[in-house]
């Protein structure tokens, strides 16, 4: 440790010094926000959610299929979930996974997918996260323009039947048609 003597100050003022204690000074003090100046943002119903989760699981059994539903909100985060009687254990998962990343990408999992199998620069998705599953059956939800969630089935024998189910559950909500493909 180095001593000073009397005549040395152990701090040195530059022109810039009083600019810079001003600037520290001014950031110790809270800047006031009004509610109005905070962003808006549309949130699922967890009511909305349900409803989608519903309609989706009997849209499936009705053409035969025993399914789970999951509806997530825009951040991908779980609001409704429902399994059908009878519908494999398999099927939480993958159905969860189906709503995570059509509410991510903001768009049918069935295009992610048809992306990524004909562009092998974007392969590296598959991998961005263990929640990620690019198989059709997610459809994202979006309603009066704006994106709120995503909702994923699994267990019907192929993922175009289950976004016909996904839609059916879209349908109920009156949500944007995301998916016009044949059964």
């Amino acid at each position: 440790m180095a001593y000073m003597s009397r005549r040395q100050s152990p701090v040195r003022l530059s022109a810039q010094g009083p600019v810079i204690i001003l600037a520290c000074a001014l950031g110790l003090f809270p800047v006031l926000v009004t509610a109005e100046e905070l962003p808006r943002e549309a949130v699922l119903p967890v009511s909305l959610a349900a409803t989608a989760a519903k309609a989706a699981v009997d849209q499936c059994a009705k053409d035969g299929y025993r399914v789970s539903a999951a509806v997530v909100d825009r951040a991908g985060l779980l609001r409704a979930f429902l399994r059908a009687d009878g519908a494999g254990p398999h099927t939480v998962e993958s159905s969860q996974k189906k709503a995570y990343t059509a509410a991510s990408m903001r768009g049918p999992t069935a295009n992610v997918a048809e992306l990524i199998a004909k562009t092998p620069a974007v392969q590296g998705l598959q991998q961005m996260n263990d929640k990620i599953l690019f198989l059709a059956g997610g459809l994202p939800i979006e309603i009066a323009g704006e994106a709120v969630g995503g909702i994923g089935i699994g267990g019907a024998p192929g993922g175009h039947l289950d976004a016909v189910c996904a839609q059916a559950g879209l349908d109920s909500i009156g949500a944007a048609p995301k998916f016009q493909g044949p059964k």
